[in-house]
């Protein structure tokens, strides 16, 4: 009975603690599930214990003490890194993470009963010490049953082996192990410990981030227009190099080619290289706001420490009013602050009380409606520059919103009709087949930009549409490029020829070669923006890339 109970206690133990550094998160909540793949750091500390009690024969109290809260830290490590991007939608970052989350905690126990904090508090607490002495009692179970008779047992070290060379493979990067082995934590604190020692070591910083580009542009030739840049979800160079794409689109293109050539508006396009390919849609958006190349997402997560310029800043140094539209965000988001823009509406600020359509439920048309119902450009207004990432066309793509010819209509307390709604919720996301899904949200976007750009803007303004990145190989196919269209929508005939001269061509659908990286783009708006880049000759002015 007791050898029987023994081997029930040394399973309970080992397959407790590779849960605990196993486990993965129940989207989108903070609770979590588990996973019975095998976990790196399991294997590793296994690894440990054998070597100490081959080398000491047993563990002492205050060995004991430290594994189990070493293997503590890394079962909160695990925790925070499934945890974080299922609530804010962004990896964990302790630079931000590590202030910003008090902050919030003390505002949300203000509007509490003081007996509910203390309560959570206490509960967590308790929690930690339960986890710690579940831990303990697992690690003591192994060093005094588990590891004496492996280090016996060649059975036992077969397995060892198998595991060691299995997790060896995953860590080398190999894909077919994925299905078998978890991912590992330590490679999450390395993360961190290297963010938060680039951003405050000195020379670091420089070390990691190239140098930021001169952003000494007079802005003379917008005369004073706004400036609107949409980043467009998942628009990427599919739409234009696959003929079936193409054709799928071609009225929704008309539609918005009609809509400028009427309002009295030209277009140009070209294509430029996004720096991310089906997602990390904030290494574009930062990418050509700071006009830095951030394929690494280090070096996106490490330009957020540090105060470099951006088209943000540089717009507020020049006397523009900066907005920030961020319709799909409906939690608080601290690396805002890195921005600095002037106003900053996201989701919950947009009062939004018609149909959910799927995940991101605030329509990208009816967010820039309201947003300029909520901002009207007065007469006596600074000129603005907006930022707004756009969501709609973001996976799973559907169910697509209809789109609203009246615009009024939009913001009222109805704003589609039952039947619309009825047919847009009735096609859900089929996982199997992305791609008419796919062409239908960007058929949806070209159509609300359409009903935009007819409207006349209250004075000058400077529209650029971009994509953000290609969707998913499952709709792109293999081997896509990772180019992105660009257009630039002005009335301002002369600001139209600076651009023709860095390379841009007329009307919706460019070819290629494109302008280079998005970055890159950077600086041809800052030179196109620039009364003293052409001095009456363009075409010897502007700098291609």
């Amino acid at each position: 009975m007791t050898s029987r109970l023994q081997v029930l206690q040394v399973a309970a133990a080992l397959l407790l603690l590779n849960a605990l550094l196993s486990f993965e998160n129940w989207w989108p909540t903070p609770g979590i599930k588990p996973d019975f793949r095998l976990a790196p750091e399991f294997v590793g500390y296994w690894l440990v214990l054998l070597a100490l009690i081959a080398l000491r024969g047993s563990l002492s109290s205050a060995m004991l003490k430290g594994l189990s809260l070493a293997y503590l830290l890394l079962v909160m490590g695990r925790y925070g890194d499934v945890t974080v991007p299922a609530l804010f939608g962004r990896s964990l970052n302790l630079y931000w993470d590590s202030y910003q989350v008090p902050i919030v905690l003390s505002v949300l126990a203000r509007k509490v009963a003081l007996w509910i904090p203390v309560l959570i508090v206490l509960v967590t607490v308790l929690s930690v010490w339960g986890l710690y002495r579940l831990i303990r009692w697992a690690t003591r179970i192994l060093a005094d049953q588990a590891v004496p008779r492996a280090l016996n047992s060649p059975t036992a070290w077969t397995v060892t082996v198998a595991a060691s060379v299995l997790v060896g493979f995953n860590l080398a990067g190999e894909t077919a192990t994925w299905p078998w082995v978890s991912k590992p934590v330590i490679p999450v604190y390395a993360r961190q410990v290297n963010l938060l020692a680039s951003a405050f070591l000195p020379g670091r910083q420089a070390a990691v981030l190239p140098a930021s580009p001169a952003f000494d542009s007079d802005l003379g030739a917008l005369k004073g227009a706004d400036v609107s840049v949409f980043f467009l979800e998942s628009y990427g160079a599919i739409t234009l190099d696959d003929p079936s794409n193409r054709g799928a689109l071609a009225d929704a293109r008309e539609r918005l080619r009609r809509s400028l050539a009427e309002s009295g508006q030209t277009v140009l396009s070209s294509l430029v290289r996004s720096p991310t390919f089906a997602g990390g849609s904030e290494l574009a958006h930062l990418g050509l706001l700071s006009g830095l190349e951030l394929s690494d997402p280090f070096r996106h997560d490490l330009l957020l420490t540090t105060s470099r310029p951006t088209l943000v800043s540089f717009f507020g140094s020049r006397g523009y009013q900066s907005f920030g539209l961020y319709p799909s965000l409906s939690w608080d988001w601290p690396e805002k602050s890195f921005y600095g823009f002037d106003v900053f509406v996201d989701g919950r600020d947009l009062n939004y009380a018609g149909p959910h359509f799927g995940s991101w439920w605030v329509p990208d048309q009816y967010a820039i409606a309201r947003f300029e119902q909520m901002y009207p450009v007065q007469a006596n207004s600074a000129p603005r520059f907006l930022v707004f990432p756009t969501i709609m066309s973001h996976l799973p793509f559907a169910p697509v919103p209809p789109y609203q010819p009246d615009w009024n209509q939009l913001l009222s307390g109805r704003p589609f009709d039952a039947d619309k709604v009825r047919e847009s919720l009735a096609s859900q996301p089929n996982w199997l087949n992305m791609k008419p899904d796919y062409l239908r949200s960007i058929a949806y976007t070209l159509d609300w930009l359409a009903g935009y750009v007819s409207k006349p803007p209250a004075r000058d303004r400077v529209l650029i549409l971009i994509g953000d990145h290609q969707p998913a190989s499952s709709v792109s196919g293999p081997g896509a490029s990772w180019d992105v269209p660009v257009h630039v929508i002005s009335s301002n005939a002369q600001l139209v020829q600076r651009f023709l001269a860095a390379g841009m061509q007329p009307g919706l659908e460019p070819t290629r070669p494109g302008l280079g990286a998005m970055h890159e783009f950077t600086q041809i708006l800052l030179d196109a923006f620039d009364a003293r880049s052409c001095l009456g000759r363009v075409e010897s002015c502007i700098r291609k890339p």
